[in-house]
């Protein structure tokens, strides 16, 4: 099957950023909140996609056995109490719960989702990224429980499963109508789509199993929510001060319009600045040596602050999304230092002369570099890469930059595999998340689109994963550092990218928690 890779905050699978601050402004009630995406989601199956904009657009239509608060509280979901070790965990449903069409949500329907995602001949993206493969669940309807036992030992098996979007029986039996957003357990049900225009929603009244002790008659609640398909972060800025829309993540430097006009914005971490070096045979980041040379070869405090536009901050981990269970840092000390001089005499070691056009060359072969850089994230992003591009011509390496939008940096990291070093970020709340992209099967069977192996890394997620939540967190902090000091994976600057808002409030749970949002009078 097609894998997606997640832009920004896909794969923040259970993290929460601030709340937008309302000003002590009245509630309003049967309005429209109308939020923009820089891309189309394509299908919306939950079990079947990691891409960003399809998570975004999924949080509104399929319901969590839990949900977790700013402060990490697990609180309940679609279950009203649970349990779990590393190996096993047992939720019990809140009594209830129906899907968009009006049918009972049964224990087995619950079963069968996260058996789904944990059988490897389904070829789920979510297998192995949150639900170990071998993964089985079994269910007790007249107790209303489920039944979990892990397909390997999962140091945040509580969370992974638990926040693993839920769907109804007949999607489960036809997911053609998963992907069209039907059969959902979530707040809202789908009743428009327009592919790469707008997705309309619309909430349900019966819903009444949101976080927590959350109440489904209470004030400020929108009726819909549309979700507009615009690329251009310019135009997005225009319709939210306009008023045509109600919130935008703003990544570039339009938002220093929005700052001036001191709008409300809601703030998340992600790694931006994130360098992956294919290591499959035939490409030249398979030599530690040049790896290693590359990242010498970049100011990359320099780089993070074009791609920031001087907003981020150095990495510390590719896990972002507050609260971090593990809060070392594991990049700092193990990234190499830029040094030019360092840079070119290893590659001269390595046996990459430099010829009469400056280019190294090995063996007839030139030393040469295709960048694959995101469109989708602003244009910062194109001058980071300009900036790569010359710092790495100047040691000798012919560098192509590849633009791609979404669909393209899935195609070519999941497909064509035509590509020596990507800048497309990968944002996780949880370090047990990056196992998959770091290591074991490769594009098709699996997510590690790097072709990354390290034994350290494998050695150490291992024994962290044996360990409950931050108790593992020492080898977790070891699995990443020994990533960064190999060059095969480099984090190295993270942006804080704010989502505007005007006319409403709410918090950022992986993506705008749809139980939060109160619209605002005027």
């Amino acid at each position: 099957m097609k894998r997606a890779v997640a832009l920004l905050a896909a794969v923040a699978l259970a993290g929460c950023g601030t709340s937008a601050n309302s000003g002590g402004q009245n509630l309003a009630e049967g309005k429209t909140f109308t939020m923009s995406v820089g891309a189309d989601p394509g299908s919306l199956d939950p079990a079947l996609t990691v891409l960003s904009v399809a998570r975004q657009v999924g949080r509104f239509l399929y319901g969590r056995l839990i949900e977790r608060t700013s402060s990490g509280e697990i609180v309940a979901g679609l279950a009203e109490k649970w349990d779990a070790t590393v190996t096993t965990a047992t939720f019990t449903l809140r009594q209830g719960i129906t899907c968009a069409d009006g049918a009972p949500l049964t224990a087995a329907d619950v079963a069968a989702n996260i058996t789904f995602v944990g059988d490897p001949k389904n070829n789920s993206p979510l297998a192995g990224l949150q639900v170990a493969p071998g993964t089985t669940a079994t269910a007790d309807e007249a107790a209303r429980t489920v039944t979990v036992t892990s397909g390997a030992p999962d140091a945040f098996l509580l969370t992974n499963v638990g926040t693993l979007p839920i769907v109804c029986a007949k999607g489960l039996s036809d997911r053609a109508l998963l992907a069209k957003g039907e059969q959902g357990t979530g707040m809202f049900t789908i009743s428009e789509i327009v592919p790469n225009d707008h997705y309309t929603l619309v909430r349900r009244k019966d819903f009444a199993w949101g976080p927590g002790d959350w109440e489904k008659d209470q004030q400020g609640l929108p009726d819909k929510v549309v979700v507009r398909v615009i690329a251009n972060e310019t135009t997005a800025v225009n319709l939210l001060l306009s008023g045509q829309l109600t919130a935008a993540t703003v990544a570039g430097p339009d938002q220093e319009r929005l700052f001036g006009q001191k709008l409300d914005h809601v703030d998340i971490a992600t790694p931006l600045g994130t360098l992956w070096f294919n290591q499959a045979a035939g490409h030249p980041g398979q030599d530690p040596a040049v790896r290693r040379a590359l990242v010498q070869g970049l100011d990359l405090g320099q780089v993070g602050k074009v791609l920031t536009n001087g907003k981020g901050r150095p990495s510390k981990s590719l896990v972002t999304v507050e609260p971090r269970p593990c809060t070392g840092d594991n990049v700092g000390p193990n990234l190499l230092a830029f040094d030019k001089a360092a840079a070119t005499g290893a590659l001269d070691s390595a046996g990459w002369r430099a010829g009469s056009d400056g280019v190294r060359s090995k063996d007839g072969t030139p030393l040469s570099v295709k960048l694959l850089q995101p469109t989708v994230l602003g244009p910062t992003v194109t001058s980071a890469a300009e900036l790569i591009q010359q710092a790495w011509q100047a040691i000798g390496v012919r560098v192509e930059i590849q633009p791609a939008d979404a669909a393209g940096i899935n195609q070519t990291l999941f497909g064509t595999g035509a590509w020596d070093v990507s800048m497309a970020p990968v944002t996780l709340s949880l370090p047990s998340q990056l196992v998959p992209f770091a290591s074991g099967p490769v594009p098709p069977q699996g997510v590690n689109f790097a072709h990354i192996t390290n034994a350290e890394f494998a050695a150490e997620s291992k024994k962290a994963a044996s360990l409950a939540g931050a108790q593992g967190c020492e080898h977790w902090g070891k699995a990443e550092s020994a990533l960064v000091r190999d060059a095969g994976l480099v984090p190295y600057f993270d942006a804080v990218v704010p989502t505007f808002v005007k006319g409403a409030r709410f918090t950022i749970s992986d993506s705008i928690d749809p139980a939060s949002i109160r619209m605002l009078a005027s």
